[in-house]
């Protein structure tokens, strides 16, 4: 019960505490774990999930928010929460804007000017985060979506009916080659 009171309780984190109309993020418990029998009340549960933010500032408040609620609903219903942050999770992902600019010709080129395009900020849990905050970089997204599947009803990657294109790879492949060539011999410099 206590747990159950936890996740509706985060939820009000995103609902009531943050304005992510101006600065989105994701705040989700995908696993949820308690007991080993029905008729037996759980001693414990153990709950896991995942933070996406685009905002530092805004990360750091949710994790503190994050623990402060967990503690205090299970204080309320004389139980314990200890909340931990493997590696503090993944941190914004944001493109180089002069790497991105110099490359998109590269990426027109390969991929056709209509299909390479410019998208809204997502909210990815992704570790490429880490590479561009030590160098610039660039993460671009590669359409594999099956033939005849609207993108707009496309099941996402990690849905359980996600299919893939894998001709899609061949236009990632080459790509990465063209980028990686293009970059070395100073094109758009």
């Amino acid at each position: 019960m206590i747990a159950s009171q936890v996740v509706l309780g985060l939820q009000t984190i995103q609902s009531r505490q943050v304005d992510v109309t101006s600065d989105p993020s994701v705040l989700t418990v995908g696993i949820f774990n308690a007991g080993n029998r029905s008729n037996i009340i759980p001693d414990k549960a153990e709950l896991e999930g995942t933070l996406r933010t685009f905002n530092l500032d805004m990360r750091n408040f949710i994790m503190r928010r994050v623990k402060e609620t967990a503690e205090a609903i299970a204080k309320s219903g004389g139980g314990e929460a200890a909340v931990e942050w493997i590696s503090d999770g993944y941190i914004p992902l944001i493109n180089n804007v002069a790497l991105t600019n110099r490359m998109v010709p590269t990426l027109q080129r390969v991929a056709g000017a209509d299909k390479a395009i410019e998208i809204k900020p997502r909210t990815p849990s992704e570790d490429f985060s880490f590479y561009a905050q030590e160098i610039p970089a660039m993460f671009y997204f590669v359409g594999i979506t099956p033939p005849g599947v609207p993108p707009s009803l496309a099941a996402v990657n990690h849905s359980p009916r996600f299919q893939i294109d894998e001709t899609g790879l061949l236009v990632a492949l080459r790509a990465t080659v063209h980028v990686a060539f293009d970059y070395m011999a100073g094109a758009g410099k």
